[in-house]
């Protein structure tokens, strides 16, 4: 019986370009990647060319001098003359208060000065009668002692006793009036002192009350422009009441600096100055102060480092710097506005 043979299968040989070698990777990626990082560092090293002699922060604004317009004394306004962000020149009027009641007292306090002088006018008039009695009764003294010496040289035998007590007596009297002369002429000078010191008091009187009624024009402390204006004609305000602000015309700059920055600033260190609202213009400038005392200091709650946790952090100074660019007066530079400075340093 025939048996059938099993079937051998042969495999078939595998193509020649299975075994080929992989495709090599681009190395594109890292040539840019090695361009971009050259660039990256030539930009940081340029960078640092162009900036390590100077000092800069982000940390600055335009400060200036903000004066707060208050009233000296109670009052209804009667008029206000200037608006919100207008120019004023010091001096100029800002509100006027409603007078009356300072022009009364003005009045009342001549009055009284004039009554004074009157006193005075009269206190002197009695003091030259007081004066003259003096003169009077010295010269009736006079006369009494020389009628009295030279009936005392004549022999008793030749006159009365009663003539010799006449004289005695006269001689007394006009002591007396004498006396009381001087007496009077005392007083009179002493009159005279307290009407000088009343006038005094009232000339003093007067000067306060014209000060008084000054005060009711409210005047500008300095040239500058009006801001926050809250008073209305008609509006009854007390002394130190807020009216308005007054924005000064100086400005400077304010640069909070970290400390690390401060050694080669100086004051009398050139800057230059750039303002976010004033973009394309660079003003120049210089340092005029650095505070003594970091910002953290003059803060209203200062840190308290004592308490065991401490964490050092950089410290910031405020340093002060001031323009010299001539431009300034023509462009809108207000306090708050944000700046960048940048300090020559180790000038």
């Amino acid at each position: 019986m025939d048996q059938s043979s099993p079937t051998i299968t042969v495999p078939h040989s595998a193509p020649a370009d299975s075994f080929a070698a992989p495709p090599r990777r681009s190395r594109r990626p890292f040539f840019i990647l090695a361009i971009i990082l050259l660039a990256i560092a030539a930009g940081c090293f340029g960078y640092w060319l162009l900036n390590h002699g100077y000092a800069t922060t982000d940390d600055a604004q335009i400060d200036g001098d903000i004066y707060t317009i208050s009233p000296q004394i109670a009052g209804r306004v009667a008029a206000v003359t200037v608006d919100d962000n207008q120019h004023v020149n010091a001096g100029d009027a800002l509100a006027v208060l409603d007078p009356r009641d300072q022009q009364v007292a003005l009045a009342q306090a001549q009055a009284q000065a004039a009554q004074a002088q009157a006193n005075l006018a009269v206190a002197t008039a009695n003091a030259g009668q007081a004066q003259a009695n003096v003169i009077q009764a010295n010269a009736a003294e006079a006369q009494a002692q020389q009628d009295f010496d030279r009936y005392s040289a004549i022999n008793p035998h030749a006159i009365t006793k009663q003539t010799l007590d006449a004289a005695t007596a006269t001689i007394r009297s006009a002591k007396a009036k004498d006396a009381a002369a001087l007496q009077a002429a005392a007083a009179s000078q002493a009159s005279i002192t307290a009407a000088q010191a009343q006038l005094q008091g009232a000339q003093v009187a007067v000067r306060n009350a014209m000060l008084q009624l000054s005060y009711t024009t409210i005047m500008a402390p300095a040239s500058g422009h009006i801001s926050m204006k809250t008073v209305e004609p008609g509006n009854v305000v007390a002394p130190g009441s807020s009216l308005m602000a007054l924005v000064g015309d100086d400005v400077w700059v304010t640069a909070n600096y970290k400390e690390t920055q401060l050694a080669g600033i100086h004051p009398g260190s050139p800057a230059t100055v750039t303002v976010d609202a004033v973009p394309g213009v660079t003003f120049k400038a210089h340092v005029q102060s650095i505070q003594y005392g970091t910002g953290a200091v003059f803060s209203l709650l200062p840190a308290q480092n004592a308490t065991g946790n401490y964490i050092k952090i950089v410290q910031r100074v405020p340093v002060k710097i001031v323009f010299d660019d001539p431009r300034v007066k023509n462009y809108l530079l207000a306090p708050g506005m944000s700046v960048q400075p940048s300090i020559t340093i180790g000038q």
